[in-house]
């Protein structure tokens, strides 16, 4: 409906001049400044807490989006149709760039910062936002499974294409390190592990720089599980576009450390994160659930790259494991 960001805004106490669309959101150009007004897909309850906890960090001295309020004091409104909707205050500035080496370590440094900030949160935390302390192993077994299925599809095909070949071709060098970290994982258990707060998608896109500070958006993904899976998830996307450049991937775990002092466990389950082979199971399963009867030269570019840059991983890895993990007890 043309008019629904409109009927939308009247549940706010809002002055609203312009309504323009944006990239997944519309842009109000309000007497309260600029806001934006995003379709959301969660409970009312996740919102609720969302809108809390965004309110203790901007406490704290984070620059975050906040949750605009609706006239009924609600964290989100819902359009006739049911579609429900959450106005954000809006955060400008230029994404993080991955060609900056200053930017990817201020981007890990503020990343322990929102760490440190949201443990001061004093409220309970609502135990469905809580994820299950062995979720990463059970995840990764997941992927594996998955891993086995597209191997199985791919054996099974007489004919197969460029991707399928290169990927069958790979298959076992991957699996294996696939394997080892899942084993990993079972034999840690979660003894010394603990929960915190975590923005779920914590990338260059969602990092901004301004004169202001750094701001931090996209927290629709926060859960509450260990915290370095934030680190690695943002590592990982730091060092895929730097070539895994080990000097680099080293500074980012100090940038963080220095602010916010990493564990025994916690390194142990940041090289765990870091040395399962993600974007390998990432590309087949892209594949497995798309037209597999026509794989675009891009998936193979991506595969291609991965494969390219699994000797520079593996040594990342090796001075991770040397530099940062306890020695094995004897």
């Amino acid at each position: 409906m043309y008019n629904r960001p409109e009927q939308v805004l009247e549940q706010y106490d809002l002055e609203v001049r312009a309504v323009s669309k944006g990239r997944e959101s519309y842009i109000c150009d309000t007497t309260q400044g600029q806001l934006l007004l995003k379709e959301y897909k969660g409970s009312a309850e996740r919102a609720e807490f969302l809108s809390a906890i965004l309110g203790h960090l901007g406490g704290q001295g984070l620059l975050t989006e906040q949750v605009v309020r609706t006239k009924e004091d609600a964290p989100i409104a819902v359009a006739e149709d049911e579609t429900k909707y959450m106005v954000l205050t809006a955060v400008s500035g230029s994404e993080c760039d991955t060609r900056n080496r200053a930017d990817m370590i201020a981007g890990a440094e503020k990343l322990a910062m929102l760490h440190n900030a949201a443990e001061t949160y004093s409220e309970t935390v609502p135990e469905f936002v809580c994820n299950d302390p062995n979720e990463l192993q059970e995840l990764y077994e997941k992927h594996n499974r998955e891993l086995v299925k597209v191997r199985n599809y791919i054996r099974s095909k007489k004919k197969k294409n460029d991707f399928e070949v290169l990927f069958y071709g790979q298959y076992e060098r991957f699996m294996e390190k696939a394997r080892q970290v899942a084993q990993e994982l079972s034999a840690m258990g979660q003894g010394g592990q603990s929960a915190g707060f975590c923005h779920g998608d914590y990338n260059q896109h969602n990092i901004l720089f301004s004169k202001t500070g750094i701001g931090i958006v996209h927290f629709e993904c926060f859960s509450y599980q260990i915290q370095v899976s934030d680190l690695a998830n943002y590592m990982r996307k730091m060092l895929e576009k730097n070539n895994w450049n080990t000097g680099l991937g080293m500074d980012l775990i100090c940038a963080y450390d220095h602010v916010r002092r990493l564990t025994a466990v916690e390194l142990n389950y940041l090289y765990l994160y870091m040395a399962y082979p993600e974007k390998f199971w990432k590309i087949a399963n892209r594949y497995y659930n798309t037209h597999k009867a026509w794989v675009s030269g891009r998936n193979i570019e991506k595969l291609e790259k991965f494969i390219r840059q699994e000797d520079e991983r593996e040594r990342f890895l090796e001075m991770m494991r040397h530099f940062t993990l306890q020695p094995p007890a004897s």
